[in-house]
C-alpha cells in the first residue's frame, strides 16, 4: 500500500477527517496543511486504519479533536487585567489594616 493511501480507513474516519479539514480551513490553514493535520487528528483519536482488524475494540480518544480550538491567555486586555491586579492589591492592603 503507497503512502498516502485511505483504502484501510473506515467511512466514520473519512469523515471525521473532512469535518476537521473544513474546520481548518475556516480558520485560514492552506488546503494541504489543513488535510495534513485532519489525518494526523484522526489518526491520534483512532489510532490509525481500522479496518484491517488490529486494534480493533480499543476506545477512541476525543482529546486531540478539542484541544485543536483552544487559545491559551487570557481574555482579559494587559492594562485591564493590570488595573484588577492594583485594585485587588490596594482592596487587601486596606482590608488587613482593620
Amino acid at each position: 500500500m503507497p503512502r498516502g493511501d485511505k483504502d484501510k480507513y473506515t467511512d466514520k474516519q473519512k469523515r471525521q477527517a473532512e469535518h476537521i479539514e473544513e474546520g481548518y480551513e475556516k480558520r485560514g490553514v492552506s488546503k494541504d496543511e489543513a488535510e495534513s493535520r485532519a489525518w494526523a487528528t484522526v489518526n491520534k483519536m483512532t489510532g490509525g486504519g481500522k479496518k484491517s482488524g488490529s486494534g480493533r475494540g480499543k476506545p477512541e480518544n476525543h482529546e486531540p479533536a478539542r484541544k485543536g480550538g483552544r487559545i491559551g491567555g487570557s481574555s482579559q486586555s494587559k492594562s485591564s487585567r493590570s488595573e484588577a491586579a492594583k485594585k485587588g492589591w490596594a482592596t487587601r492592603r486596606r482590608n488587613a489594616s482593620k
